[in-house]
């Protein structure tokens, strides 16, 4: 059996926050931006949207595309570092509007590997002979808790959602190979300090801007770096691969000088790497679907392809997986 993305969907705010935009919110210059992490423009989710609705958008084409009745889905998993509220899950929110009433639902914290670590999640739960189906869904809302007086981390973020279909199959499609790991030290590197058991809400936590997102930019950059390279190489040697077997490799949308790191030591071509954090910036946990999806709309990602995906996150998180893109059906 093979774990294999049977259709993939996304969802993108219509609203554009360019880095001209930025500029007249806080001390930034376009040039600055685009210098230090590659991006001109993120998409940016409207008052009335909620992490939920993108899903909602994303997993709807995941399913067409895929063929596949939403009572046909044995779990859902939405992976999320922006859920609509702390309870109940997103996932179970996003359930009941697809009226996937046979799947049992829940929520993934793991920052921008939270796709990632979904499909990871979803190929162990195939392996059991009742789950047919899995879900995974990686959607983000982070205009919402990024801080627009903070210039290190409103520059970076931005909204979307994707979607994938994961089932089951017996040809040669589907994850060759994943992995999917934590280094709990660097917690306090990318974190939202207030409104958690350890630090409840308070007159006080507002007034201290302590539910914004917080990031210790140069040791996230060190440890994004180095994470990028040493799975992608455990990827390649767990399959069996070469680089030069790889047909399109979709790293996590962090800052363009990491991704520039990584394709210098990987030894891999600008024609077979997919970068699109100029538009978008970094959607967290929707950006390895996002962009697996739209590289599929677009042709890029044909049956047969090999592709390598890694990601990096808060936690610190991390993880990859290389696939054999198609499926059976």
């Amino acid at each position: 059996m093979k774990a294999q993305i049977k259709g993939t969907g996304f969802s993108l705010p219509e609203k554009i926050l360019s880095n001209s935009d930025l500029e007249l919110m806080v001390d930034t210059s376009s040039k600055w931006i685009e210098e230090r992490t590659g991006i001109l423009e993120r998409r940016i989710a409207d008052s009335n949207t909620a992490t939920s609705d993108m899903c909602y958008e994303a997993a709807t084409m995941a399913l067409e595309r895929a063929g596949i009745d939403p009572l046909a889905i044995d779990l859902i998993i939405v992976a999320t570092a922006t859920p609509d509220m702390p309870v109940p899950s997103t996932a179970c929110i996003l359930q009941e509007r697809l009226q996937a009433f046979n799947a049992s639902a829940f929520d993934l914290a793991a920052g921008c590997t939270g796709f990632i670590y979904g499909l990871n999640v979803a190929e162990k739960f195939l392996l059991a002979p009742d789950v047919k189906n899995v879900l995974v869904v990686g959607g983000e809302t982070l205009s919402k808790i990024v801080d627009y007086q903070d210039r290190g981390t409103c520059i970076i973020f931005g909204d979307g959602a994707g979607a994938a279909v994961i089932g089951k199959g017996r040809k040669e499609y589907g994850i060759l190979t994943s992995m999917m790991g934590a280094d709990g030290r660097g917690a306090d590197l990318l974190c939202i300090p207030a409104g958690g058991s350890r630090l409840p809400s308070s007159k006080e936590t507002v007034e201290n801007r302590q539910h914004y997102l917080k990031m210790n930019g140069n040791e996230i950059f060190r440890f994004s770096t180095k994470k990028l390279i040493e799975i992608s190489n455990q990827l390649i040697e767990s399959a069996g691969l070469t680089y030069s077997d790889i047909d399109l490799f979709v790293p996590h949308q962090a800052n363009l000088r990491i991704i520039k790191t990584a394709m210098k030591h990987l030894d891999m071509p600008p024609e077979k790497v997919l970068i699109n954090i100029n538009r978008f910036g970094n959607m967290s946990s929707a950006c390895i679907p996002v962009a697996l999806s739209m590289a599929e709309t677009e042709g890029r990602l044909k049956p047969g392809d090999l592709v390598l995906t890694v990601a990096f996150g808060a936690g610190l998180t991390y993880g990859g997986a290389i696939i054999r893109w198609g499926s059976d059906d």
